[in-house]
């Protein structure tokens, strides 16, 4: 699958405001499924960007524009390719694969994956509640899925409940929130059982017929590490394993590692307007 993406970012100052700096997370990454084929970035007023890449190997472009403006707009145009193959409901969790999920290696090696964070934070009883209607994590994959299910059934999908500082443990007894709050729900369960996980944020290609939902902006799922098969998507927003319609950013322990934009400036409030826009260019 071919895509190419627009990401339009327009910020909207209620007065003139100067010396912004900002750093951008847009540039989709490569790897063993996805491959990175044109990018650029588009930057009114004006400005060079410089890039490097963070701990966690996402992209990180950085720019300023010292001048006064009324407004900022940020356009990324990417070009990707895809190809992946369904893949999780045919792996059989072996007792080799229980034994390393419980090893104290595997512990030490995903150390940052199975780490609360203040963002995946629930309180025990809200993750005992949650397991309870789940069941067991003696097959880790199988629990993981039921729990892509349970969550994907218990959230309703309502952007007008939660804002993106939103921890899980606030979201959670509203049943409702954005692909964010379903992600940050379902890594805190499974790291609670030992099962490593990560927040992955991207786009989502739903096409003309499709039933699912969160290609408004960027969208976010979960990736969790299976031994001998390597990191694998789910995306509880819509009950689905991250395929070819998963077009991926970056990855980190929760949000406040991918988040796309994060910036400083001298001056008054600001509005924000995102636009996004997935064609499909080839199958």
């Amino acid at each position: 699958m071919k895509y190419q993406i627009e990401h339009t970012n327009t910020f909207y100052y209620e007065n003139f405001v100067d010396q912004s700096m900002n750093h951008i997370r847009l540039k989709p990454r490569s790897d063993e499924c996805q491959r990175l084929l044109a990018y650029r970035t588009e930057i009114t007023p004006g400005s060079m960007t410089k890039e490097h890449i963070d701990l966690w190997g996402n992209h990180v472009e950085t720019f300023f524009i010292p001048e006064k403006h009324e407004h900022l707009t940020l356009k990324t145009i990417s070009t990707i390719s895809i190809q992946k193959s369904p893949l999780i409901k045919m792996i059989h969790c072996s007792d080799e694969m229980r034994t390393i999920f419980h090893s104290e290696l595997f512990h030490h090696h995903y150390l940052a994956y199975l780490n609360e964070t203040p963002y995946t934070f629930l309180y025990k009883e809200q993750i005992a509640e949650i397991i309870e209607a789940v069941g067991d994590a003696q097959d880790p994959i199988r629990f993981a899925l039921n729990l892509m299910e349970y969550i994907h059934q218990s959230i309703r999908y309502d952007t007008t409940i939660t804002q993106v500082n939103t921890k899980a443990y606030e979201s959670w007894p509203f049943r409702a929130g954005v692909c964010q709050d379903y992600a940050h729900t379902m890594i805190s369960v499974l790291r609670s059982q030992g099962i490593p996980a990560r927040y992955a944020s991207g786009y989502l290609y739903v096409g003309e017929d499709s039933d699912l939902i969160g290609d408004a902006a960027t969208h976010a799922w979960v990736e969790m590490m299976v031994p001998g098969v390597g990191w694998i998507g789910l995306d509880p927003t819509n009950n689905v394993e991250a395929l070819e319609q998963h077009i991926r950013i970056g990855t980190g322990r929760d949000y406040a590692d991918v988040s796309p934009l994060q910036g400083v400036y001298r001056g008054g409030g600001q509005s924000l307007d995102v636009k996004v826009t997935v064609t499909l260019l080839d199958q």
